[in-house]
């Protein structure tokens, strides 16, 4: 059986790759590298590399823990893991969203680790609006209102038209 890489190795092969890809990234100063994914509905997605003895730990923050409907959104996102790809929805202790997964050493494989960061961008970016719809609502339709008030742009709001105009 052969020896399995070092965190520090992985650490390089990840940011040899990333290089290679043109992909912006940091290094953690615990070690990995943290990936700026960027997105359409969430302007980008930080996605932490983290290599271990026998895993790559994933994860990349989503969005704040919600103002309402906790578990209109929770059932939301369970619904979502069960069709993901290397990463699943989580929330920690004060109910932010990640998107967290443990994936083979392996994944360091450009093409592998090319599949994992779209997966992660996909989910963070396609589900980013109703999410907010669902967890921000009432907050969107004051904000929404408070601009149209003062005149000021509501570009960034266009997604929740439908519903967030008074």
């Amino acid at each position: 059986m052969p020896d399995s890489p070092t965190a520090a190795e992985v650490t390089e092969s990840l940011a040899a790759i990333m290089d290679e890809r043109e992909i912006e990234y940091e290094r953690l100063p615990s070690g990995g590298i943290v990936v700026t994914l960027p997105g359409e509905h969430k302007q980008k997605t930080l996605c932490n590399l983290v290599p271990g003895e026998h895993a790559l730990r994933v994860e990349a923050f989503v969005m704040r823990h919600p103002d309402e409907n906790r578990e209109q959104l929770w059932a939301y996102l369970l619904q979502r893991n069960a069709r993901m790809y290397g990463v699943a929805f989580s929330i920690d202790g004060n109910g932010d969203v990640y998107l967290t997964g443990r994936v083979s050493l392996q994944a360091a494989d450009p093409d592998e680790l090319d599949r994992l960061l779209g997966s992660v961008l996909r989910y963070a970016d396609e589900n980013f609006d109703e999410m907010l719809a669902i967890g921000f609502r009432s907050a969107i339709k004051r904000e929404w209102a408070w601009r149209e008030s003062r005149g000021e742009s509501l570009a960034n709001l266009r997604a929740f038209a439908s519903w967030a105009r008074p």
